[in-house]
């Protein structure tokens, strides 16, 4: 029998990422798994949810117990040096809940969540109750990364996304990183908060089409970022350019929303 062969002395960065199981392989965990090894991380997936949904929509999702969520980040936890968070789709506020409770044994980590409520393709994502159990977890957060409806509704109708991300950063989260994909206007435009105000804003051109997954696509990128050392500023640029790069380059895998190829960005380097 051949000896096993010696471990890299290189240390690949460990993102532990929370989320549902797409089929389609666009969002959730798979759209996780993708962009954090197109950043030289591996992903430790913890399913909170099995979702049934095509490229058009998501027709059901069933959440897995919270003690299923708990445990199976806990012996990760236990096991991997874990360098960072990146938090998706949670389904209900007892998952949630269950997340914020591990989490607090774990300060030192840097999190991203990404507050998901909704598909792409409007579906809801989220059981009753759960906007407030986000933000609760925002507390926990290094980097909250919402659009535009995910921000109205988690700062519970605040009149400008300026006073929603000024009201989330009060739940205690270190930053916000607001998208403006599904705002108006032929540029998208995204916007980087700390609790003093806009840190910086990035312009992207709009490109035409529907895709799905970039939200997970761009939280899971920063995470991998951040496990890797870099400023959250430098973290946040490279994490939208490679997000913008992945859906200029997306392909039509079924009828409906083009998935990002996640792996141009390796391709071209």
């Amino acid at each position: 029998m051949p000896e096993n062969p010696a471990p890299s002395e290189t240390a690949i960065p460990v993102v532990l990422v929370f989320g549902g199981a797409d089929p389609t392989g666009g969002a959730g965990l798979q759209a996780d798994i993708e962009a954090t090894a197109s950043h030289g991380c591996h992903a430790a997936s913890v399913v909170t949810a099995v979702t049934a949904q095509d490229t058009t929509n998501v027709v059901h999702f069933t959440p897995q117990p919270p003690e299923s969520v708990f445990h199976q980040a806990r012996l990760i936890l236990e096991d991997l040096e874990v360098h960072a968070v990146k938090i998706g789709m949670l389904g209900t506020p007892e998952i949630a809940e269950a997340v914020e409770v591990l989490l607090a044994g774990h300060s030192h980590l840097p999190v991203v969540l990404d507050p998901v409520l909704a598909a792409g393709g409007g579906g809801p994502l989220a059981g009753e109750g759960l906007a407030a159990a986000l933000r609760r977890l925002c507390g926990r957060a290094t980097v909250v990364t919402p659009n535009g409806p995910e921000a109205r509704t988690l700062a519970r109708g605040a009149d400008t996304l300026h006073a929603c991300a000024m009201e989330l950063l009060e739940t205690g989260a270190r930053h916000v990183l607001l998208t403006g994909g599904h705002e108006p206007g032929e540029e998208v435009v995204n916007t980087l908060y700390d609790p003093r105000g806009p840190v910086q804003q990035w312009r992207w051109p709009r490109l035409p089409g529907a895709f799905h997954g970039t939200g997970c696509t761009l939280a899971a990128t920063l995470a991998a970022r951040l496990a890797q050392g870099q400023p959250i500023p430098e973290a946040a640029r490279i994490a939208q350019e490679y997000t913008w790069r992945s859906i200029r380059h997306a392909f039509r895998a079924g009828r409906g929303q083009c998935l990002p190829d996640r792996f141009h960005w390796c391709r071209g380097r």
